[in-house]
């Protein structure tokens, strides 16, 4: 899955209009208490719960200095914003790139033996393992902060079993790429995708009115979205599976009906490079996508747009969402001045450098709502969706979740399969493989 390497591949087009202004997410046995911070923390950081007012700062210890783990691609921004720190408290940082969606990982196993970055930035979905296997610290001083400043759907993402360990740094999702010469506007309702693709269509010639990867739950999210879920209280709780209620039901069948109507193809005729080829081509008139698509458009020469997700039967289209966030190694040596760095770089300010550098969307209401940013139709398009948007459950046992809802929706659009027979085949098959993992602890 390419979602989290979104950024990546869009700096140049964000850098000109700032300028002008993962697929799947164990359990290892626990290394630390990630409820308390190490001994060598001071007095500051266990005042943390009474909230810091925004002006104060946490104390840093005493000849510290930081490891900081980023991924080449958003280095930039890293390397700008440490020198600001470095120049304001005089705390050294260096770097090793790794990748987002690797840190986790290497952190098991470099954390516990000293040789984990002090701060590392990951996606959300692999919270939940960092926080069972012991490896980051809550973000304790300045939640306060962090939770006021940034978007609700962002804070909750970064919010393990009611505890805030992120401090949210930027935001992504997929939306709807239009392209403009064959068709103005983007449709509000997936009915008027259905009755634009009926005058559009031409499978012998390759003409679509709309494509996404059909056979991918990530991207065909939506349709349970618009009345079940995947885990109950904010993806968090594994007992309680939405993805077999009614509403749910009643979504994937109208999934299935769209086969007919607008995209007449089994699923495992629709990829990546297919959907690119027929939209560069000019074949293909809006396709389901994220931000690390805009590249290739854009190269492409393509007037293109990007809108929030049709509506499906009456109701908003919530798409998955990810978060980007600094979170505090455990192990650590200097957990306050790793803190203080994280907060730094996770500001108003720091946002809008990281979104002027990289193109990194802001997770920062504020920087949000910043003209350079909502000047910007691309981003602001992938802005309206998120904001409607569901971030990806971040327990561990959302890895037993995509094999079986996958097959249930490749079921339905291929075979035409009873949408409640499918997913009820799905929810117990997620059943037995969280329980045959909770026996085994």
């Amino acid at each position: 899955m390419k979602k989290w390497f979104v950024m990546s591949l869009i700096v140049a087009l964000f850098i000109v209009s700032a300028c002008g202004g993962s697929n799947n997410g164990g359990k290892t046995e626990n290394a630390a208490d990630a409820t308390n911070a190490p001994a060598n923390t001071n007095n500051t950081a266990g005042n943390a719960n009474e909230g810091a007012a925004a002006s104060e700062e946490i104390t840093p210890e005493e000849g510290a200095s930081l490891l900081v783990w980023e991924s080449k691609e958003e280095r930039p921004f890293v390397e700008a914003i440490a020198k600001e720190f470095t120049e304001k408290y005089g705390i050294e940082i260096k770097f090793e790139e790794i990748g987002a969606g690797d840190q986790v990982n290497k952190l098991v196993t470099d954390g516990p033996a000293g040789l984990g970055a002090d701060v590392v930035l990951f996606p959300h979905d692999n919270l939940g393992k960092a926080v069972t296997a012991g490896l980051v610290l809550p973000n304790d001083y300045y939640e306060e902060q962090s939770k006021s400043a940034n978007s609700e759907i962002a804070v909750n993402a970064v919010t393990y079993d009611g505890v805030l360990y992120g401090y949210p740094r930027s935001v992504e999702t997929y939306a709807l790429f239009y392209n403009k010469a064959l068709i103005k506007e983007a449709p509000k309702t997936f009915e008027e995708v259905v009755e634009f693709s009926k005058t559009f269509n031409d499978t012998k010639n390759n003409k679509y009115g709309l494509m996404w990867d059909v056979g991918n739950f990530y991207f065909s999210y939506p349709f349970i979205s618009t009345g079940g879920y995947v885990y109950g209280d904010n993806g968090q709780n594994k007992d309680d599976i939405g993805l077999n209620t009614e509403g749910a039901i009643n979504g994937l069948k109208y999934y299935g009906s769209l086969k007919d109507s607008i995209l007449p193809l089994n699923s495992g005729d629709i990829n990546y490079d297919i959907k690119k080829g027929l939209f560069t081509g000019g074949t293909l008139a809006m396709d389901i996508n994220g931000p690390w698509t805009i590249g290739d458009y854009k190269n492409a020469g393509i007037d293109f747009g990007v809108a929030p997700l049709p509506s499906i039967n009456g109701q908003p289209a919530s798409s998955f969402s990810g978060i980007k966030a600094w979170y505090v190694n455990s192990f650590s040596k200097y957990p306050n001045a790793a803190r203080l760095f994280s907060y730094f770089a996770s500001t108003k300010e720091a946002q809008l450098k990281n979104f002027e550098l990289t193109g990194a969307i802001p997770a920062n209401n504020e920087a949000a709502a910043d003209p350079a940013v909502q000047g910007n139709e691309i981003v602001k398009g992938f802005l309206e969706q998120f904001n409607q948007s569901t971030p990806m459950p971040s327990i561990p046992e959302m890895g037993n979740v995509w094999s079986p809802i996958g097959a249930a929706f490749a079921d339905v659009w291929n075979s035409g399969k009873d949408a409640k027979e499918a997913l009820d085949n799905a929810v117990q098959q997620i059943k037995d493989a969280n329980n045959g993992a909770a026996a085994a602890k």
